[in-house]
């Protein structure tokens, strides 16, 4: 694929896939002409690939906005990031936290709001971008020593990579950029997960979750994507559901470390599945 140099996530999402490179990369046509990641979060897989033409979507317009910011005006956003990270403490925390509470929030430049996001997310608690039924950010503060806030050299990577033209940043339904697609692209889907159980069901993707719905409508997505020879992998939590859902594909078990529960005794290692189709193949 491309030749840049490594580019490390930005952002700690929830459900990162940087532990389970090793079972996805594999997985991947890396000769595709054209890779589609339309729940692209933090971007494990796309920045470890970094395909010489892509298209990446995610619903998060905060999280795309970082992207488009990091491409277009990275300078602007290391210097910002600077001034937070010595500005650093619980109260400027809580300040910045509370700015998409009230109308100030909507005349933040693109730049600022970018730089919010990051500081938070490097600043707060397990580093979890987390928002409330309102779509508010509402993580509490993670009182770390030394938060890596700036991290210019990785910005730096990531703008020269996302500054090709042949790379595509949208926001919006993942549905919407799976349109049109040819044969011969690739499709890797990292969707919100289905919850395995009743205390599960958060999600930071977006505020409003993914149901069991519109689990199967991603389904249909996937059949669609096979109708046309378009290969796909899916990545999603190994549960009755899923496996019934997509009982007709290649289904390989993976253990992902999850450290991120409410609930220390949680954390650990859980099966998770990933879901493949390459055309020719069973």
């Amino acid at each position: 694929m491309a030749d840049n140099i490594s580019i490390s996530p930005i952002l700690k999402w929830v459900g990162g896939k940087r532990q389970l490179l090793a079972d996805i990369m594999p997985l991947i046509n890396q000769n595709c002409s054209t890779y589609v990641e339309p729940f692209v979060g933090g971007g494990a897989v796309f920045f470890e690939l970094q395909p010489k033409k892509a298209i990446i979507n995610d619903y998060n317009a905060e999280l795309i906005n970082v992207y488009e910011v990091i491409r277009n005006f990275p300078e602007e956003l290391i210097s910002i990031l600077e001034e937070y990270s010595k500005k650093n403490t619980e109260e400027f925390f809580y300040k910045l936290r509370a700015l998409d509470r009230n109308e100030e929030y909507a005349a933040l430049s693109n730049i600022k709001k970018a730089a919010r996001i990051i500081y938070l997310n490097k600043t707060c608690y397990n580093g979890l971008y987390r928002v409330n039924s309102a779509g508010q950010f509402n993580s509490p503060y993670g009182k770390y020593k030394n938060p890596n806030i700036v991290n210019a050299a990785t910005i730096r990577a990531m703008s020269r990579y996302l500054d090709n033209p042949k790379i595509t940043i949208k926001q919006g339904d993942y549905r919407e950029v799976l349109k049109g697609l040819r044969k011969g692209a690739f499709v890797y889907l990292d969707p919100p997960y289905m919850p395995i159980s009743s205390s599960s069901s958060f999600t930071g993707y977006t505020e409003n979750g993914f149901s069991y719905d519109q689990q199967a409508e991603l389904k249909n997505e996937c059949d669609k994507l096979k109708e046309k020879g378009i290969s796909f992998l899916q990545s999603n939590s190994d549960c009755p559901e899923i496996r019934e859902l997509y009982k007709e594909y290649e289904i390989r078990t993976v253990q992902a470390k999850r450290s991120i529960n409410s609930n220390a005794n949680k954390r650990g290692e859980i099966s998770e599945v990933l879901i493949y189709y390459v055309p020719g193949k069973k």
